[in-house]
């Protein structure tokens, strides 16, 4: 079993996850999106300022690291080419080293918000990962509505998809957040791991979705912590039992790349 521990934070509340954590023995823990601030309605030269540069954040993430035992995984706002940010995910192990870094590529302009205004998009997916066992690959909050972000992690070799997010809250958000989780699961016979901001503006209500399409964990509301235990083998059933990666006719999917 791999052990996943869901961090469900407000913005700025890091320092909080190695208290929560503390005895609960995970493998890998997720903190949300936006995990440094809230940007929403500030003014991009704002943004920039009140981002962190990458060591500071990677710092604050190796302490969790150290305290747990364990790899630690979080979405922040970085300082890029100025005025803009990068909207970055970062994983680190026990030992406080950077092993993974990625960048969101499908930024969130809808719903009258414009991410583009602030952060620089990444330029490539994810790679895939592995710790202790697992193979793991980021994806970020709005990008669930992206199913090629998803399937091209899975035909990359990912079992988990872990998912940091910042979801706005309104009229059937919450509902919107869960079912694109379970769709991406199930298209693609992996776990999809959610751990999302709480707060005035977000919905909390972090997921873990097994390949079935099954959720195995909710969070609800408020700031919360919990380890779920993800049996792997079920990725390989799942993708022996509804082999959808095998069946699909890329040859017809002439529309995809243009």
């Amino acid at each position: 079993m791999f052990k996943l521990g869901i961090a469900q934070i407000g913005p700025g509340a890091v320092d909080t996850v190695a208290k929560m954590a503390a005895g609960s023995e995970p493998d890998l823990i997720l903190l949300p999106e936006y995990s440094n601030f809230d940007p929403t309605g500030l003014p991009p030269e704002e943004v920039y300022q009140r981002a962190d540069e990458l060591q500071t954040f990677a710092d604050k993430l190796a302490r969790i690291a150290a305290e747990a035992g364990a790899y630690v995984a979080g979405a922040f706002l970085e300082r890029g080419p100025k005025p803009k940010v990068y909207n970055t995910t970062l994983l680190v192990d026990p030992s406080g080293k950077v092993r993974g870094l990625y960048r969101k590529t499908h930024l969130f302009d809808a719903y009258e918000y414009r991410e583009s205004a602030f952060v620089e998009p990444g330029g490539e997916l994810s790679p895939v990962y592995e710790v202790k066992g697992a193979r793991v690959a980021f994806a970020v909050c709005f990008e669930l509505r992206f199913p090629e972000v998803f399937r091209e992690l899975a035909l990359a070799s990912a079992q988990i998809a872990l998912v940091p997010a910042a979801w706005y809250a309104g009229p059937l958000k919450e509902e919107t957040l869960h079912v694109l989780a379970r769709a991406r699961a199930i298209e693609n016979g992996m776990y999809v791991a959610v751990a999302a901001l709480y707060g005035q503006r977000f919905t909390g209500r972090s997921l873990v979705v097994n390949p079935f399409g099954v959720v195995e964990a909710e969070l609800g509301v408020g700031e919360r912590y919990r380890v779920v235990e993800l049996d792997l083998s079920l990725v390989e059933k799942a993708r022996e039992t509804v082999p959808t990666l095998r069946l699909r006719r890329p040859q017809l999917y002439k529309r995809l790349c243009r």
